[in-house]
């Protein structure tokens, strides 16, 4: 099947939604596995996060939820997408959101570390889909608010990540609930034995699909690394962009606000920039890639999940204004630059508070980001930041971090993950 009749062979309402996203071409995943989900049959997929695996399955979950018309009923969905961050399960509920706009497939995404009040009230309502981390889900099942005796279709997501982080116990749990007749997908970047065994239990007669990876994405981009205090930030940006030909600048911030921010910075210099994150319209969102792709608008700023899925040629530079707070986020950013097997820039900004975030990402990478000193806004002080004045300043309430526990009590079941990012 070609590459075109694989976007061609979704319903109208999904095929206009790809459309407004801007894609054409499917990923090499989605051209191989969506043609076998659209027939029902179990998927068992070994590829890496960043190949297209999300829209790779919710495209077909989608089509399968509208196409059936089952009837939902409160704390019974109809389809259950286990993953085991809540960054991912946020960005799987994104991307349900996205392509799920013209049809009528409700959906809500539950994980620990926030109050669950919300979540059991969307439960009661009644959803075709949940998105989950283990921990809270086994949590509301065992308090009766979710039941799995009428899933469809189970999909879990990144189950080599769920062996690292301790849980598979649970997800062994949340399987034994399952219906034995069911539509199951199995994603896993590696397979090791215990997942192996795992993916064998939970599938029937499966199609299997190995995406290459290929050359690694951190190899193909000259990174660069610039130590400065956090006030001065915003004036390096400038001195980067005005004097250094970046004509198509993509650059990431941790938070919405964050961005704006930087947009007013960069227009009040005289560069033409835009801002996409959740709180843009989707007329904001569209318009503002659009200007992008043509060259209207220069410097585009983003938060990580609203640049899920961002598919724009000619990227000349990635600017992490700000580190994330996941080190596999990092190869993420930098890898927008770096598409079709192209080289490309991307320089890191890190102040003194950023360094613990600087050494989880070298050492992800393994190799350290050569520093350029060169610049007049150069921080000794955060080059040399140790111990406490290396790692973040403590947030509170509303204005901590995406993914922060604030109280243990809402971590659930399962391992906590590392001390950068505790998993509910």
């Amino acid at each position: 099947m070609n590459s075109q009749n694989v976007f061609a062979a979704l319903m109208e309402p999904l095929q206009r939604a790809v459309a407004e996203e801007g894609y054409t071409t499917p990923t090499p995943i989605q051209q191989q596995a969506i043609p076998h989900l659209l027939q029902g049959r179990d998927l068992l997929g070994c590829a890496q996060t960043g190949t297209g695996k999300t829209a790779a399955f919710t495209l077909p979950l989608l089509q399968e939820m509208t196409q059936t018309k089952n009837p939902t009923h409160p704390g019974r969905p109809r389809a259950l997408i286990l993953t085991p961050t809540r960054e991912l399960a946020a960005q799987i509920g994104d991307s349900i959101r996205t392509y799920g706009r013209h049809v009528k497939v409700r959906h809500t995404v539950i994980f620990g570390g926030v109050g669950q009040h919300p979540q059991v009230q969307a439960l009661r309502r009644g959803l075709d889909v949940v998105v989950a981390t283990p921990g809270r889900l086994l949590d509301l099942m065992q308090q009766g608010h979710i039941h799995l005796d009428r899933i469809e279709l189970f999909v879990l997501d990144e189950a080599d990540r769920m062996l690292d982080m301790g849980f598979i116990p649970s997800v062994r749990k949340v399987v034994a609930r399952l219906p034995k007749k069911r539509h199951s997908l199995f994603f896993s970047a590696t397979m090791p034995p215990v997942v192996a065994d795992l993916a064998r239990q939970l599938l029937h007669n499966p199609v299997q699909i190995t995406i290459d990876p290929g050359k690694p994405t951190v190899e193909r981009v000259v990174q660069k690394l610039m130590f400065v205090d956090k006030e001065n930030k915003d004036a390096l940006l400038i001195d980067l962009i005005a004097g250094h030909n970046m004509d198509k600048v993509l650059i990431f911030t941790r938070t919405k606000r964050g961005a704006d921010r930087v947009v007013r910075k960069l227009h009040d210099a005289g560069i033409v920039a835009s801002a996409i994150h959740g709180n843009k319209s989707q007329t904001a969102r569209t318009s503002a890639l659009y200007g992008f792709k043509i060259g209207k608008v220069r410097a585009l700023v983003a938060t990580d999940i609203a640049a899920r899925g961002l598919d724009v040629d000619g990227i000349t530079h990635v600017v992490n204004y700000e580190l994330p707070e996941e080190p596999e986020t990092y190869i993420h950013r930098i890898g927008r630059t770096a598409r079709a097997g192209a080289d490309g820039d991307a320089v890191a900004f890190c102040a003194a508070r950023e360094r613990e975030s600087l050494r989880l990402i070298e050492r992800l990478i393994r190799k350290s980001i050569p520093v350029d000193r060169s610049h007049r806004y150069h921080s000794e002080k955060a080059c040399h930041a140790t111990g406490a004045a290396a790692r973040p300043e403590p947030k509170s309430g509303r204005q901590r971090p995406f993914g922060h526990d604030r109280h243990k009590r809402h971590q659930g079941h399962g391992a906590p993950g590392p001390r950068h990012h505790r998993q509910g």
